[in-house]
């Protein structure tokens, strides 16, 4: 029996990177995993073993959101205990200085994937937690960049997204722990993964980068991926509202 058994939880963006670590990790647990996937879908496949059901959907659109929301009640028996809101996407492109088509077309998209979806699961998970007065956590995967900004210029909306729905999280631990609905930010710094190093790219290379770093190592995902089973497992119910940062001492506040 996993510290996770018979709790339901859904991962969204569990195909590669830190998803896929955090559905791998609850499967090991012991949930119900729910894996979402956008193309991926042998992505979350390996990342599962099999062991969790997935269901496709496009988060730049807000119709396929809500559909994929109804997808998981379905396959759920209409309960999910947890939401782990990780599914993002950070262009290296559509900063200030490049043109004006870019900077509209990935703000329209990180705005979209980075806030306006994870924000309507959110709305869909806390809704029925209330009408069903039950508990339930949200677990928001999001990035040091909220509280320091990004070195990588193209980056600016990822970054600006990122600071929306972190801000968003804590108002949701704010407003409903009298209801036993908890909310948590795990904020990663330089992770391993091929996001981390295609921004890497943009600032000097994987050893510019590693050379700025404490301990001289990116955060390995699994890193991540237990502290979300930690946080899910509600030993620690206090922690709700807190930003949880993991960046090897990079960035200390």
């Amino acid at each position: 029996m996993g510290e996770l058994t018979g709790k339901t939880v859904i991962v969204t963006g569990a195909s590669k990177g830190i998803g896929a670590a955090t559905a791998q990790a609850m499967v090991s647990a012991g949930a119900n995993v729910i894996a979402h996937y956008g193309g991926d879908k042998a992505g979350a496949e390996a990342a599962t073993g099999g062991k969790a059901t997935l269901i496709q959907g496009d988060f730049t659109d807000m119709g396929a959101v809500d559909a994929f929301w109804q997808n998981v009640l379905d396959a759920a028996n209409g309960w999910v205990d947890v939401l782990v809101n990780n599914a993002g996407i950070m262009r290296q492109t559509g900063g200030i200085s490049d043109p004006i088509e870019d900077w509209d077309r990935v703000w329209t998209e990180a705005l979209a994937v980075n806030v306006t979806a994870p924000a309507r699961l959110m709305r869909h998970a806390v809704r029925g937690w209330l009408e069903a007065d039950q508990s339930g956590a949200i677990i928001g995967i999001g990035s040091w960049v909220t509280t320091r900004g990004t070195a990588n210029p193209g980056a600016i909306a990822y970054a600006a997204s990122k600071a929306a729905i972190s801000a968003a999280t804590k108002t949701v631990a704010r407003n409903y722990a009298a209801q036993g609905i908890l909310a948590y930010v795990i904020s990663p710094g330089v992770v391993a993964t091929q996001m981390s190093v295609d921004s890497a790219a943009t600032t000097g290379g994987i050893e510019a980068v590693t050379a700025t770093l404490p301990m001289g190592e990116w955060v390995p995902p699994s890193d991540i991926a237990e502290t979300a089973v930690f946080l899910a497992s509600g030993r620690a119910r206090h922690l709700t509202g807190a930003t949880i940062d993991l960046n090897g001492a990079a960035y200390i506040r």
